[in-house]
């Protein structure tokens, strides 16, 4: 196995035109705004062109989605209606971002069909499509692994194998799915394994079923300066410009970028901002240069507070003025996200960093957070308290302002004069000047008309909010909800721990960390809590989920309850397992 090491934060020279790539492919990669190749890309590209097996090892955000997909997509044949590729990936989230990736690279391919496949998702809409014929398969283990033994996808010409992320694969228990998928694929497909790290699995995966690959590391140094504050909040996608308004009221900031992923956002949101009262312009690929020389000085002389803008458009904007970074929609790579908060916290300035994370997007941070090696702290929606408490500060410094005017002499006759021929008290001129300067906006929001959608399990402070006692003594979770004690025929004898079970039936059945409750791993199978209340689509989607190679054949169980309370196991099982409960 050949080697290669790089460093993420090397200087890059090479183009993606220096790697091999054809014209559309090219045409593509400039479309997306990609300009110079990160490490991975540059280093996996041309051997992968050349038809070689290849183990790169790169965390996640490094680029490499594109590393792979790219060569893939470059030799691919569209009169060829069987698979030619397959891409396993351990989540359902992974693999419809890099098929949702697939198909922006093959934006300048015609003809070119890609297929997610994952757990929860209906097998009609997967069945039709490969009824059509697809050239690019996208999916998790599990669901692979049922369409083969159905007979319904073929890789009899497949032609390129990847694994991504192989390592989180194999944790989450698809080691023996893998190997199957492996060794049921044409000899002479090219393989290449993405892993964050090398462990004794992995290595022993590669010298069975890789070639003599090349092998890549990228040591991944990607930092954020330490002088940069960075928080995240999550809200879903209607809260956005209500949590944007909301905080750009109560943050102390001098200049802001605030980051959208398309050009269409860029535009569309500084135009809600600015319909709001805030001094905000947009930037993106399609702003000429005259334009947007001329916004960047307008933001640097202090005369345009908000810059709404895409990767592209930011890269080489170099203001000191910027205070506040906010990812209004989070970057799905870490190096986009090391970029964008460059943009603050400079020269040795404090910085402010602020991410919207929708409840989906979770995953993200803890991307984030790995390959930055700092941790996001959480920060709540400025409440309607907040916001009113800093118009009337505002308005405080505004009054104490004006009172240090040279003009102030002048218009205090003038208010003398006012009084004498109206006899009105002088406050109440004060006031109605307020009114007449504060025009046909309200000072301050009204509590009960600016109260915001509940966030995503929310802790609820109502007391009439609290869901309803039950008679039912049975398990519950911190929120209230039933759960149902199951059980899976998959146990001690299969190898299998409370991680993978976990890992698999929230994959594949679309469930959160949080809908589990105890588990308990038997000889033969397992007993675990679930929602009590799991719909017949969920309950469809589990009924072909493999742990260990295994079918799980979910039902809901009938004998006595698990021991919940910290004592002694059933007799041969593990103790129970506690679920994530937040």
């Amino acid at each position: 196995m050949s080697e290669q090491s790089a460093d993420v934060a090397e200087t890059q020279t090479t183009t993606f035109a220096d790697l091999g790539l054809g014209e559309a492919t090219l045409a593509a990669v400039a479309d997306v705004g990609y300009e110079i190749p990160s490490t991975i890309q540059a280093r996996t590209i041309p051997p992968l062109l050349e038809g070689r097996d290849l183990v790169g090892l790169a965390q996640t955000g490094t680029g490499k989605t594109a590393a792979f997909a790219l060569p893939i997509l470059d030799r691919l044949d569209v009169k060829q209606k069987t698979p030619q590729a397959l891409v396993l990936a351990p989540t359902r989230e992974l693999a419809i971002q890099v098929c949702e990736a697939f198909e922006k690279y093959a934006s300048r391919l015609k003809g070119v069909r890609v297929l997610p496949v994952y757990g929860g998702q209906a097998y009609g809409v997967q069945l039709s499509a490969l009824r059509r014929g697809v050239h690019v398969v996208v999916g998790t283990p599990g669901r692979i692994m049922d369409h083969l033994q159905k007979g319904t996808l073929d890789l009899s010409e497949l032609r390129f194998l990847v694994l991504d992320e192989a390592d989180e694969m194999l944790n989450m228990g698809f080691a023996e799915d893998v190997e199957t998928i492996l060794a049921d694929t044409p000899d002479s497909k090219q393989v290449a394994l993405f892993s964050a790290t090398m462990p004794r699995q992995i290595r022993s995966l590669s010298s069975k079923y890789l070639t003599d690959p090349v092998e890549i590391t990228v040591k991944n140094k990607t930092t954020t300066s330490a002088n940069t504050t960075q928080r995240y909040l999550i809200c879903s996608y209607p809260q956005k410009v209500d949590a944007l308004t909301r905080i750009l009221e109560v943050e102390n900031f001098e200049g802001m970028i605030v980051f959208v992923r398309t050009k269409n956002e860029t535009e569309s949101l500084a135009e809600k901002l600015r319909a709001r009262g805030f001094s905000a312009m947009a930037i993106n690929g399609d702003v000429a240069q005259v334009q947007r020389e001329r916004t960047v000085n307008q933001l640097k002389s202090g005369k345009l507070d908000i810059l709404v803008a895409t990767d592209v458009a930011a890269r080489g904007l170099d203001v000191e003025r910027i205070s506040h970074v906010v990812n209004y929609d989070i970057p799905t790579d870490t190096e986009s996200y090391v970029h964008r908060i460059g943009r603050t916290g400079r020269a040795g300035r404090s910085g402010v960093a602020i991410s919207f994370v929708t409840p989906r997007e979770r995953y993200l941070l803890k991307h984030i957070e790995k390959a930055t090696r700092q941790p996001l702290t959480q920060m709540s929606l400025p409440s309607v308290e907040d916001v009113n408490t800093t118009r009337l500060n505002r308005f405080d410094e505004q009054i104490t302002e004006a009172l240090g005017s040279s003009d102030l002499p002048f218009f205090r006759d003038v208010v003398a004069h006012y009084v004498r021929n109206h006899d009105v008290p002088e406050a109440d001129v004060a006031a109605a000047l307020a009114i007449a300067a504060q025009g046909g906006t309200p000072l301050l929001l009204d509590p009960d008309a600016a109260r915001p959608a509940r966030t995503e399990r929310e802790p609820r402070t109502d007391r009439n909010d609290r869901p309803a006692r039950s008679n039912d003594r049975g398990p519950r979770r911190s929120d209230g909800a039933a759960l149902a004690q199951y059980r899976i025929s998959v146990g001690k004898r299969h190898k299998v721990e409370p991680r993978q079970i976990v890992g698999a039936i929230a994959n594949e059945g679309g469930l959160q960390r949080s809908d589990f409750g105890a588990i308990s791993i038997r000889p033969e199978f397992s007993l675990l809590e679930l929602p009590a209340d799991l719909p017949q689509s969920t309950l469809d989607a589990l009924a072909s989920t493999r742990i260990s190679g295994k079918l799980i054949e979910l039902q809901r169980d009938k004998g006595p309850a698990m021991n919940r309370g910290g004592g002694a196991p059933a007799r041969g099982g593990k103790p129970p397992y506690r679920g994530n409960r937040d």
